[in-house]
């Protein structure tokens, strides 16, 4: 995207400069710097931020101007200045800035000093200093900027953002012909309507293209257009007044904005619009988690599709999330190398959302673990799956998981948030939770019974609400306020986590069934916008399973534990041994928020035997499994204690167990039980000889929330000969495409002890 000169010759550049001369004489002030500097600063200026330690949205501010490098002085520098420059960066605004170079000292030219600006700058040009390169500072002086991690439509998300100077299109809608306000969401087939200062206003279509209802469409949160009836929307459009505001359209289908496309506003003395034109009408192909009608479900259902071989994981909304991608039939993950909107957009309509809002970078949707399968991945736009787009095989000296590449798709609005609210809370983030039932005219607001009502179930309540994960799902709620609203509408509530609304789980439909009645037994929640995300490293497992013969003597504290299988409880204690396969397991965050117990110190429970409090009943499950599921032997393991064991380099620890220190996992940690501890094993005594499933589940019951649960379970095939045993080919639970887990269900065994 090059910058655009508005001093040269162009519709932008001729509406700009009558902006200008009007604010000029308007507001009767004059410009902070001279006609000469503002031509040289809109001309090739490129903003990015540097420096370390820092997160995405943070860093010491850099400009280029003719070429160059710099950065700016923290003399004067305040918040109205750094939320200038977060907008030059594609932030929609500045949270807090620094000084004395926090983020480290930058090199070459010091461009601006003694910067004022009041905040309502459209570019830093506008803004008053003593000049371009005029500065009397050191580079230990660099002023920084911390942004809201939140972008402004259409920017990609890269450190270096090359800022363009012309009015844009905000925000584009579809207003159906007929029956406005009365048709179902997600509106698909319409008007196309552009938001201007002065209100709404149509497009000409004189020159409209399928690229354009393609740009529209995706903007829109649709990843493709169908033809539409012109010769209705023609008959139509002479029966009714229109507004026009935008004509001359031509995009080349690949943006992920209109206001990237060549387009031109009408000017206000403009009194012929659109002559023997209408305005602009798309019809949009909603994606199949958003088809508006059973028929477009059934005719989507009815096509033939493989297995995706591109996913979203770790995204707190739908949409979002650290692009994967299958490859060899194992998922990996995607280097953020030239990641750009085109890219990111290709991967948004290939999983049937519309183009992308924001290209991540810097694993902002946490880290993978694995493989990472691509990098560089230069996209035209047109492909029709990122496997399509020009990319590197890359070796693992090449990338790191700190750099994995992510999206935010644009998606339709469906105003699913309009039919969910939360009531009572401290914050906006917490309630109990009222849901909106019965049709026009009917419509009225109840309350959830919080009969079962869980994790999952809470997930899926944040999820429509909009608040991103649920760090807790509440049976019970009497301590906030219920207002006026005590019936109860709605129970029976069972979720798996993935519903995009609550219509969407099961529950008992009209006929209501609450075990515990009263408003004080209602459902509410607690939602977050960050996660913990637990991974067991499997490759630790294959490595270190070994069988012991322990004698009974030594398994005291196991049985209190409850870590044995229940023949031992009929053993003649304490003579004799118990068969154990053990191994080691290190349980990995890789989410963007630590994993912390969901009970309180108050309730964690002292065990004498290993000298330490219990934060959690159960934290893993660990299993013996036939190869059609049925378990032959299983440990039940409780949380020892939840600790940081190891970190990576850049991560410092903040939990240990010793002295009743405070339990849990911080993101990029880990936490290491070794294979000599208690209760690291299974009680395979009574197993007898054949092939098996070795199977770990971490966080089972869901008690505390994640933002990936699918990744929490781990296997491996096994043989056990009756002497010793061979563990083989474990893998996460979603680290296999469908069809290599099925091989890996249907595996016949080991018919020796040769492993290949």
């Amino acid at each position: 995207m090059r910058p655009v000169s508005v001093w040269q010759w162009s519709p932008w550049g001729l509406l700009l400069c009558l902006l200008c001369l009007l604010c000029s004489s308007c507001l009767g002030s004059p410009s902070p710097s001279t006609d000469s500097e503002k031509r040289v600063g809109s001309q090739g200026l490129r903003f990015r931020l540097a420096g370390f330690p820092r997160k995405p949205y943070e860093g010491r501010v850099e400009i280029q101007r003719a070429g160059e490098w710099g950065t700016i002085c923290d003399d004067d520098f305040t918040l109205q200045a750094a939320h200038v420059l977060c907008r030059e960066l594609g932030f929609t605004e500045a949270t807090g800035w620094t000084h004395s170079a926090k983020y480290g000292p930058g090199t070459g030219r010091i461009w601006l000093d003694n910067l004022s600006c009041s905040g309502t700058e459209q570019s830093v040009t506008e803004c008053a200093s003593r000049g371009w390169g005029n500065s009397d500072c050191t580079h230990d002086e660099d002023a920084g900027v911390i942004c809201k991690d939140q972008r402004l439509p259409g920017f990609s998300d890269s450190n270096v953002i090359e800022v363009e100077h012309h009015l844009q299109v905000e925000e584009v809608r579809i207003r159906p012909a007929v029956g406005w306000g009365r048709r179902p969401l997600p509106v698909t087939e319409g008007l196309v309507e552009v938001r201007l200062p002065d209100g709404w206003s149509q497009v000409c279509d004189k020159g409209w293209s399928a690229h354009n209802s393609h740009v529209v469409c995706g903007m829109l949160g649709f990843p493709s257009e169908k033809r539409v009836n012109a010769a209705f929307y023609r008959l139509l459009a002479q029966r009714q007044q229109h507004s026009f505001g935008l004509h001359g359209v031509a995009c080349v289908g690949t943006e992920a904005h209109l206001s990237l496309c060549s387009l031109e506003f009408y000017r206000a003395n403009d009194t012929a619009r659109c002559p023997g034109g209408g305005p602009a009408v798309v019809s949009c192909v909603p994606g199949p988690l958003y088809a508006a009608s059973s028929g477009q479900k059934k005719q989507q259902q009815s096509k033939p599709q493989g297995e995706a071989r591109v996913r979203l994981k770790g995204g707190a909304h739908p949409g979002e999330g650290r692009v994967e991608v299958l490859k060899a039939s194992t998922w990996g993950t995607v280097c953020d190398r030239k990641w750009d909107l085109h890219a990111a957009s290709v991967v948004c309509r290939e999983l049937g959302f519309g183009s992308a809002r924001e290209a991540l970078s810097g694993a902002r949707m946490g880290q993978g673990m694995g493989a990472i399968h691509l990098s560089e991945v230069r996209c035209s736009g047109q492909e029709l799956s990122l496997w399509k787009c020009p990319h590197k095989n890359i070796t693992a000296d090449d990338c790191s998981h700190s750099q994995d590449a992510g999206v935010r798709c644009n998606l339709p609005y469906t105003g699913a948030e309009t039919r969910i609210r939360l009531s009572g809370g401290r914050s906006q983030h917490e309630g109990r939770v009222e849901v909106q039932i019965g049709g026009p005219g009917t419509l009225r607001w109840g309350l959830i019974c919080g009969d079962d009502w869980g994790t999952l179930e809470a997930m899926v309540a944040c999820r429509q609400l909009g608040l991103g994960y649920a760090n807790h799902g509440l049976q019970e709620t009497w301590y906030w306020d219920s207002g006026n609203i005590t019936e109860v509408v709605m129970s029976g509530v069972r979720c798996t986590g993935t519903e995009l609304t609550l219509d969407q789980c099961a529950h008992h439909g009209t006929h209501i069934t609450c075990k515990r009645t009263g408003t004080r037994f209602t459902a509410g929640v607690i939602c977050s916008e960050t996660a913990s995300d637990l991974l067991l490293h499997s490759a630790l497992v294959q490595e270190t399973a070994y069988i012991e013969d322990r004698p009974l003597h030594m398994l005291y504290c196991a049985a209190e534990e409850n870590c044995l299988a229940s023949s031992a409880r009929s053993a003649n204690w304490p003579y004799g041994h118990r068969r154990l396969l053990r191994f080691s397991s290190q349980i990995h965050n890789l989410g963007r928020a630590d994993f912390r117990p969901k009970a309180g110190r108050h309730s964690w429970v002292w065990h004498e035997c290993h000298g330490h409090y219990h934060s959690m009943d159960i934290f893993t499950h660990y299993d013996i499994l036939t190869p059609n599921g049925t378990k032959v032997a299983e440990g039940h393991k409780a949380s020892f204690c939840l600790e940081d064991t190891e970190c990576q380099e850049d991560v410092s620890k903040r939990y240990e167990c010793a002295n009743f220190g405070e339990q849990g996992i911080t993101v990029g940690c880990w936490d290491l039980y070794r294979h000599d501890i208690d209760c690291q094993w299974i009680d395979i005594t009574d197993v007898k000889p054949g092939n098996y499933i070795l199977q770990v589940v971490i966080n089972p019951n869901f008690e505390v929330a994640e933002s990936d649960f699918t990744n929490n379970a781990m296997k491996c095939n096994c043989k056990y000969d009756g002497h010793r045993i061979w563990v083989h080919n474990c893998h996460i639970g979603d680290a296999f495409s469908e069809e290599a887990n099925r091989r890996f269900e249907r595996y016949p065994g080991q018919t020796s002890n040769q492993i290949i």
